[in-house]
This record gives C-alpha cells, structure tokens and sequence, in this order.
C-alpha cells in the first residue's frame, strides 16, 4: 500500500501529490477525513454595575450557566462556542453593537431597548425583544439625587438648575416623562448628558445640582454617603423593566442558543432568590456595587422583581415610552408587534417544564418572611416589615418600622453591629435604607407614637399633618423607638 502511495504521489508530483495520495489512501481504506470544528462566536453586551441585568450578564457568566444549557447535540455536535463578553455602563454602546454585529445578545432598560428595536428596524438590522430580566410595576429604580447638602427636595425646585443624566437611558426617558406630565417644556432646567461615573464625580463635587441616574445610582450615591434622592420613577406609576434583545438574523440561525440563554438566565434567577445574601455579595465582588444596594434591588420584597416574561403590562410601557420621544422628535416609527418574539421563551419554560402563562399573568416576587425576634410576632404585612443586616453578617426580619428601629436600640446596646437596616416607603410601597428616610411620628399616645418612613420630605410631611405629628429624621426616629412602650 506504501508503494501505491508513492507511485500516485510521484503521478502527481511535488507536496500536493503526496497529500492527494494520502486521501486516496484514507478512502481505499474507508477512513473519512477529519471535520474541521465549527466556531460559533457569541458576542453577549452587558451592564454589570446596573444592578438589575446581573442575571442576564455576571451571573451567567461567572457561573458559567450558558456553557451548562448551550446544545451540544444534532447540528451542535461539532461546535466549538467562543464568547465575546462585552461590559458597558449604559444601554446605548450595547446598541451600537449590536447594529455593527459585534453583539448578538444585548441587555438594557425600556427606553434603550425602544431605540434599539427601532433602530434596527430603521436600518434593517432588526432586533427582537425575547426575554425580560427585571421590572418594577410601577416605575421604581430610576431617581433623581441632589448632595445631601441641597436645599432642593422635589422635582419643581430644579427650575433653571443644571441637570444631569445619560441621555438615551431608562433614567432619561423618565425625567422626559415627568416633564410631560407636569407640562414643563424642554428648557424648564439645563439638562445635560452626562453618563453615571461622570455625573457622580460632579454632584459630589457640587458642580451640579441634580443627576439623574438608572439603577443602581439613585440608591447607590445615598448610600454612599453624599447624596439624596428627591424623585423616584414610581411617582411616574408608570412600570420600568430591563431586558434581553437579540440580533434576529442570530437568533433565526441559531434558536436553540437563546433559548439556552433563557434558560441560563431562569436558573441565574433561581440562583439569586435561593441565597440573596450570598449573591449580594458575590455581586458585590464582582462588579464593585456594594452588597447593600444590591440586595436593595435584588433582595426579598426588592425595589425588582426577577421575572423573564413579557407581560402585557411592559408592552404598553414600551408603547407610552415611543409616545414620550415622538413628541420630541426623538424617534420614527416603530412597530412593537414585529419586535417582541415571545417564542424563545415559550420553548424554554416547555423543556423546563415550567408554565409560562400562569407566570407571565404574575406580579408575585418573593416577600421578607419569619418572626420578629424583638416584638415577637409573625411578619404577615411584608411592605410594612423591616430588616437588619448585621456587619458580622446575619440579616434580621423584623414585622414593622418601630421594631426595627427598637431592634437598632437594642443591638447597639448589646455590642452588636449594625451595618445597614431597611424599611419601606409608605407612599410609594418600595424598600429603601432606614436612615435615608424621612419619618412621620404622631398619635395621641405619647408612649406608643406612630413611626412612618417615607423616601420624599413632602409625603411625610403631609402624612403627619395628617396624624397630628411631626416630620424626624432618623436618629430622631430612634429616639422616639426607644422610648416607646
């Protein structure tokens, strides 16, 4: 056979004989040539410090949770996945992206992905929204913060101020609605484009009077110690959501990967709300947000809800969101029917054998739970409990805002340390750190008075003039904790 080898190569002459012959050689011997591996290279845009697309991006890929759904059978067989994991601090670069097919998979809040999915249509470089990764039903998360030191408290006190936010972000399609709905035009303040890391640096140096910010800024820089929010995106009731587009001519080829990283992101999900404690602090390590606010976020009765489905609810805010930038002029016409594909989704919660209806005409997160160990009873009401995290690392349920602060007193006094506690805001019904918030104290018994947190000075403010009390801030509210009988 050796010797057939080198007539045929010698036949043919030089290198090219020589392989040819080993070819025909292989085949005399029913030995097929090799198949070359196929790449398939998956460019996936992040936001790792906005908070509620961790499940969507970090945690996928730190847990290496794509790897462990991608398909490896069938037309997968041969593959070889080569990701392309790209970091960005706002949704717009993640846009760009996609629309150079750099970016197959991109994460963003409401308004980004409307200009995303319009802009692909524009250019005919459509994309589809195929998951969501967390929303909050009535619009919490993006905020307004002035320096601590402001005399502004509410939106109207920033007439003619200078302004900032990352235009074309989820925060700055609110404070263009907020606008509209109070029947400010463009001019009322001098509204500047500037993005998170940027806009922080000039509110703590004062060179700015406000900064508008998507999440997690507006509790991150309070928490931080320099700043204070004056308006949250709930006071819009208008829902806010951060989710997963895909480039379609990506997803038409190759179906099976986004479902793979639905599937992924479901179990990131999973993975956050069977230890939230944990993944703050994971989070924490791996993208420098503080455990804290990312509990905030991501924690039982959270500002977000971990939920992929795409409610009816998020369409219309998508809809009222292309209204608030046609008014000014900001974006053409965009059909939101052609770009939501609910398909991925469907097929995912089907080979997970999960009901994709019922969850989908679901707004149930998961709420703190347990027993009070100060005031000694069952939390039952979650949105008026409260919380304890210890600096040694335990976190405490406790069943209202006045045992918790009591709990404050009373771990202080007995040497244990308390890094961070929360309640919640009785206006607007969202979670936010204790000694951030202003108080509404009253009632006619002055040995059990009353104790109301509230995010914005005007709601407590009217609260205890209708309580007959008074407006007190935190270490006023511990005061009035201890004394309570």
């Amino acid at each position: 056979m050796i010797q057939v080898v080198k007539r045929i190569g010698s036949a043919i002459g030089g290198t090219y004989g020589i392989v040819a012959a080993l070819v025909v050689l292989s085949l005399a011997l029913g030995i097929a040539p090799a198949r070359a591996q196929q790449v398939i290279e998956i460019g996936i845009g992040t936001q790792n410090t906005t908070t509620n697309t961790v499940t969507g991006g970090i945690v996928i890929k730190e847990l290496k949770l794509l790897e462990k759904h991608l398909p490896r059978t069938g037309k997968y067989a041969n593959v070889q996945y080569k990701f392309d994991w790209q970091n960005f601090t706002s949704g717009p670069p993640v846009t760009n992206g996609m629309m150079a097919d750099k970016i197959h998979i991109g994460m963003m809040g409401d308004y980004p992905l409307l200009v995303n999915g319009a802009t692909g249509q524009e250019k005919k470089q459509e994309t589809q929204l195929v998951a969501v990764i967390a929303y909050n039903a009535y619009g919490a998360g993006n905020g307004v913060v002035v320096h601590k030191d402001s005399p502004y408290y509410e939106l109207a006190d920033l007439k003619g101020k200078l302004v900032s936010v990352p235009f074309g972000s989820a925060a700055h399609g609110m404070m263009l609605k907020a606008m509209q709905d109070r029947g400010w035009p463009e001019s009322f303040w001098n509204l500047a484009s500037q993005s998170p890391e940027v806009g922080t640096t000039n509110l703590q140096e004062k060179r700015i009077d406000a900064h508008g910010d998507f999440v997690p800024f507006a509790e991150l820089l309070p928490y931080r110690g320099f700043a204070r929010k004056i308006f949250d995106g709930a006071e819009t009731k208008v829902p806010t959501f951060h989710g997963v587009v895909v480039r379609k001519d990506f997803a038409d080829k190759y179906p099976e990967i986004i479902v793979a990283y639905i599937k992924a992101l479901m179990e990131a999900n999973d993975w956050v709300r069977a230890n939230p404690k944990l993944a703050a602090e994971k989070i924490e390590e791996w993208t420098k947000i503080e455990k804290e606010v990312a509990y905030i976020f991501l924690g039982p009765g959270g500002i977000h809800t971990l939920d992929p489905t795409i409610k009816p609810r998020w369409i219309e805010t998508i809809k009222v969101a292309h209204g608030v930038l046609q008014k000014m002029n900001r974006v053409k016409e965009f059909n939101v029917a052609a770009w939501v594909n609910e398909s991925y989704l469907h097929q995912a919660f089907k080979e997970l054998k999960l009901d994709y209806e019922k969850q989908k005409a679901s707004l149930a997160g998961y709420e703190i739970s347990g027993k009070d160990p100060v005031c000694n009873v069952p939390i039952t009401k979650p949105r008026e409990a409260g919380q304890i995290w210890l600096t040694k690392g335990e976190i405490v349920p406790f069943s209202s805002t006045a045992c918790t602060l009591t709990a404050i007193n009373k771990l202080s006094g007995e040497g244990s340390k308390v890094g961070v506690a929360y309640v919640f805001d009785h206006a607007l019904g969202i979670k936010m750190f204790a000694d951030k918030a202003f108080y509404a104290i009253g009632g006619k018994d002055p040995k059990n008075q009353e104790i109301v947190p509230f995010l914005l000075k005007k709601d407590a403010e009217a609260h205890a003039a209708k309580i007959g009390g008074r407006v007190a801030t935190y270490d006023d509210a511990l005061k009035v904790a201890t004394g309570r009988s």
